[in-house]
């Protein structure tokens, strides 16, 4: 017979209510009582039952809602997100959609009805959207975005915040300091943050160190293998081609290495590519990309822990809400090199 959460509290010497306390990891109960009960969970191998659990209430899931192309960066987050349901106690519900859909307010409260999740895991470009957080709002659903910036933009919900645009600075001086002076960009999406700051850093870098920013080398697009391709293609036939491009995501940079590839230009004695993210594509391209490293698993689990303390602690509207930064990091590898004199 599967033991029951009364048996736990039999072993512990603790009320059943303690028990739940403990599981539902409420911050009112002490080390030595939680010590108790974990390992009285742990003796009698007890599973808690999450239906019951629903029908109390209390919140035994949360969602995570994206929309990006990447499928890299899809993975990575939903594994991140799922590491801390685990740990926490929690079900994950995984809802993709089309954030430019007319119908994605209606199609979300939808979802949320038909869920029951306690709280939303939001990425970009819905984290960003103004109308989809006022809609959650209006419902008082729960919620933690992700989303680009040096810091949050409000206390609305708890942050998770990327700084892409000291990034975008970091890696342009990173090629101006190898002695390139003709540095293109190709930006990812328009409706994602990341992808204008991101430009701005790296127009920062431009204008401090007194280089011109030729409009001719920044080139709009999408988060996506193929438009690195294309793009690409337009900057290397160019009678003065670019000697470096900061592609805004590592698809991106792999479409202009095999461009460049295709139109037998050598990377990186002829031409620098420098992608965004670490992801595996900057790792298994030849040569290997140098990029900025953003941890996506780590910021992911980081999300899901804001959300669930958030849900827990039943925080006032009106209170700050826990926010965490993170900054992506250089990676030199192979892709990169001194421009040529």
């Amino acid at each position: 017979m599967k033991a029951t959460i009364k048996d736990v509290a039999k072993l512990a010497g603790v009320s059943f209510k303690t028990v739940s306390r403990v599981i539902n990891r409420e911050p009112s109960v002490g080390q030595e009582l939680q010590e108790k009960v974990l390992a009285a969970v742990k003796e009698l191998n007890y599973q808690p039952n999450l239906g019951a659990r629903l029908m109390r209430g209390a919140a035994s899931s949360i969602g995570f809602i994206y929309d990006n192309p990447n499928s890299n960066y899809v993975i990575e987050m939903q594994n991140g997100i799922l590491s801390t349901c685990r740990t926490e106690g929690y079900e994950l519900v995984i809802h993709p959609c089309d954030a430019r859909s007319p119908d994605i307010l209606s199609e979300l409260t939808e979802m949320l009805d038909r869920s029951r999740v306690g709280g939303l895991v939001l990425t970009p470009p819905l984290s960003e959207t103004p109308a989809v957080i006022e809609a959650l709002k209006k419902k008082k659903v729960r919620f933690v975005r992700i989303l680009s910036g040096s810091h949050a933009p409000d206390s609305q919900s708890p942050c998770v915040f990327i700084d892409d645009k000291t990034a975008g600075f970091d890696i342009t001086q990173y090629l101006i300091d190898l002695g390139h002076k003709r540095i293109a960009f190709l930006g990812g999406d328009m409706e994602h943050a990341s992808s204008g700051e991101r430009l701005e850093g790296y127009k920062d870098a431009l204008k401090q160190n007194n280089l011109a920013i030729d409009e001719s080398l920044i080139l709009p697009g999408e988060y996506a293998f193929e438009s690195g391709i294309e793009r690409s293609k337009k900057l290397l036939s160019l009678a003065n081609k670019p000697t470096a491009i900061f592609a805004c995501n590592d698809e991106i940079a792999a479409g202009t290495l095999f461009a460049a590839r295709i139109l037998g230009v050598a990377v990186p004695q002829a031409l620098s590519i420098v992608g965004f993210e670490d992801s595996p594509f900057s790792r298994q391209a030849w040569p290997k990309l140098t990029t900025a490293q953003q941890p996506n698993n780590t910021i992911a689990q980081t999300a899901a822990k804001l959300l669930i303390n958030d849900i827990r602690s039943q925080r006032d509207d009106d209170s700050d809400a826990a926010n965490q930064g993170f900054y992506p990091k250089l990676v030199v590898r192979d892709s990169s090199c001194p421009a040529a004199q």
